[in-house]
């Protein structure tokens, strides 16, 4: 394929329950793509928690994925506070999620670290009070 394969979402901010919707919308179309397994779960997992963390801190966002001959890209933006400290912010445990969403069962420090660990490559591009763009790579 010369030209990537591309699916575009709109992460809604104000809904937990939607959350994950894009994550799993793109795992079918990797499954009817014929990916294999391994590759399917890395992206769902990574492109999962993305979408929890834009919904969390950033009132939504946009996702895109981009599919590849040797990789798959996924694209988080949103325009959210953006993170101060990422350093800080990729150690696992730390969270800045409230109370509420701690209740809810979310924000335990996890998020970015996962996504780190369930790609090939991860890059952060933020600025406070502007948001945040997090492009994943996992090769095939």
């Amino acid at each position: 394929m010369s030209e990537p394969i591309r699916f575009h979402y709109d992460v809604d901010g104000e809904n937990f329950t939607s959350a994950g919707e894009a994550s799993v919308a793109v795992k079918k179309k990797l499954r009817q793509l014929g990916y294999p397994p391994d590759v399917i779960r890395k992206v769902s997992i990574a492109m999962y928690e993305g979408e929890i963390n834009m919904v969390i801190h950033a009132n939504g966002g946009a996702a895109d994925v981009e599919v590849y001959d040797d990789r798959i890209v996924i694209i988080l933006a949103d325009h959210g506070p953006g993170i101060p400290n990422v350093e800080l912010a990729m150690q696992e445990g730390y969270s800045t999620a409230r109370d509420n969403i701690r209740a809810l069962g979310f924000g335990a420090g996890m998020g970015l670290p996962n996504m780190k660990k369930y790609t090939d490559d991860m890059k952060i591009d933020t600025e406070v009070g502007v948001g945040t763009t997090i492009t994943m790579t996992v090769d095939l």
